[in-house]
């Protein structure tokens, strides 16, 4: 369902050819960012499609995301190689995204579009999408969508203390639908 959710959000941006290029913070093994990439040759897009992610997994957890849910999702976990994703790509004969190896509160903005019409946030964690969104917003073409996982987790409240936080201050849609935000400007 979340990946319908993804997926359909992406095909308005596409449809539309609303500009801006496409990013996806939090890629691990590229399972999302290959449905992704196939939708863009589907649609004939020349939007560039830029992945955003550590490659040592998880980073360390924060106060804001203290769950009396569990303690799933520690720092570590989640590790995947630059080297797995670029093969999943070659297994299935897609063009390989602009990767970007990079803990999020370390990526320069030169490494960013300069607009974005589309972004997946998927960074588990409170710091993680507070430092996506302070990437992603201010470049968020006004008919852009940004989608963030793992929103309303009871075991992972970071995601929504995060976006709470963040929107105190700033304008916008948010729609919850599953365990996704998807959020517009006004």
């Amino acid at each position: 369902m979340r990946l319908k959710v993804i997926l359909n959000q992406l095909s308005v941006i596409l449809d539309k050819n609303i500009p801006g290029d496409i990013v996806e913070f939090g890629c691990y093994i590229g399972t999302t960012s290959l449905f992704i990439s196939r939708l863009i040759k589907q649609a004939n897009s020349d939007k560039e499609f830029h992945v955003y992610d550590s490659f040592s997994g998880l980073p360390h957890k924060t106060i804001q995301d203290a769950s009396v849910a569990g303690s799933d999702f520690k720092a570590g976990e989640l590790k995947a190689s630059k080297r797995e994703l670029v093969r999943n790509y070659k297994k299935a004969g897609l063009k390989t995204p602009l990767i970007h190896k990079s803990w999020f509160s370390e990526i320069n903005s030169k490494h960013l579009p300069s607009t974005i019409a589309f972004a997946l946030l998927d960074g588990d964690f409170y710091n993680s999408i507070r430092d996506s969104l302070d990437l992603v917003w201010p470049r968020l073409d006004n008919s852009g969508i940004i989608i963030i996982d793992d929103y309303n987790k009871s075991n992972l409240p970071g995601v929504t203390r995060a976006v709470e936080d963040f929107f105190k201050t700033e304008k916008a849609n948010i729609v919850h639908q599953t365990d996704l935000a998807i959020i517009t400007k006004p």
